[in-house]
């Protein structure tokens, strides 16, 4: 095999309802990330903005799992037994959080 050869690779047919698909995933998450662009340099700093952004990447995160994991188009069964872990988890991270900084200002 020349060269020239391993250069022209492609696939066909193209499909074009794949690729229409992918670009728009990728407006989708352009605008999303666009929207915390603009919070990031119109609010302030604090738990505010932080809240936002922690929205906002669950919304990115949620959305890529749904489409390029798939995800979207399995059973409900499988969807809630991987959602309601998760969210149990999250639950978790911020009452360790919060009652880590309530004994921290108790000792202090």
């Amino acid at each position: 095999m020349s060269h020239e050869e391993t250069n022209n690779i492609q696939v066909i047919p193209e499909d074009k309802e794949k690729t229409k698909k992918i670009w728009k995933v990728a407006g989708i998450l352009a605008v999303v990330t666009l929207i915390e662009f603009v919070f990031a340099f119109t609010l302030p700093r604090g738990i505010v903005l932080v809240s936002i952004f922690l929205g906002l990447t669950i919304v990115k995160a949620f959305y890529i799992v749904a489409e390029f994991m798939h995800l979207k188009h399995e059973q409900k069964a499988l969807i809630w037994s991987i959602l309601i872990p998760t969210i149990l988890i999250l639950w978790l991270v911020v009452a360790l959080m919060v009652e880590g900084s309530a004994i921290f200002n108790i000792r202090n």
